[in-house]
């Protein structure tokens, strides 16, 4: 059974886990027809697959270290550290601790767009 979304109006907590986040799980927290915002959990050493979605959206490391990896670059964000990636940007993430993120992305009619990944990997270089 999937969890509800919270509505508009609802508090919803995003403060770091702490000692919970090793058995946190991803989560959808809203989705609206305009917004949705995403938790996402990752073990140290794991990426999430490349993708993209249509408009802008936003990277906000709750806890831990992860890195922004797109075709000719790397961002790493620490705890406390927001990155806004461009419409159609080809991004993957690395985390390189345990860590939580919150994702923002802009909707239009309830789609983030595409965000199919491509299956191609960046050559290793471009993975440390």
């Amino acid at each position: 059974m999937a969890l509800p979304h919270a509505r508009l109006l609802d508090i919803i907590n995003v403060a770091p886990l702490g000692a919970d986040l090793k058995e946190a799980v991803s989560t959808s927290l809203i989705k609206t027809d305009r917004l949705q915002l995403l938790h996402l959990v990752l073990p140290a050493g794991k990426d999430q697959p490349e993708h993209h979605v249509d408009d802008q959206c936003t990277i906000h490391c709750l806890e831990g270290t992860v890195e922004v990896v797109w075709p000719g670059g790397v961002r790493q964000l620490d705890a406390g550290n927001l990155l806004v990636l461009p419409a159609r940007e080809r991004h993957w993430l690395r985390a390189r601790t345990d860590c939580a993120v919150l994702v923002t992305l802009v909707l239009e009619h309830g789609d983030a767009g595409h965000g199919g990944g491509t299956g191609a990997r960046p050559p290793a270089a471009a993975q440390r």
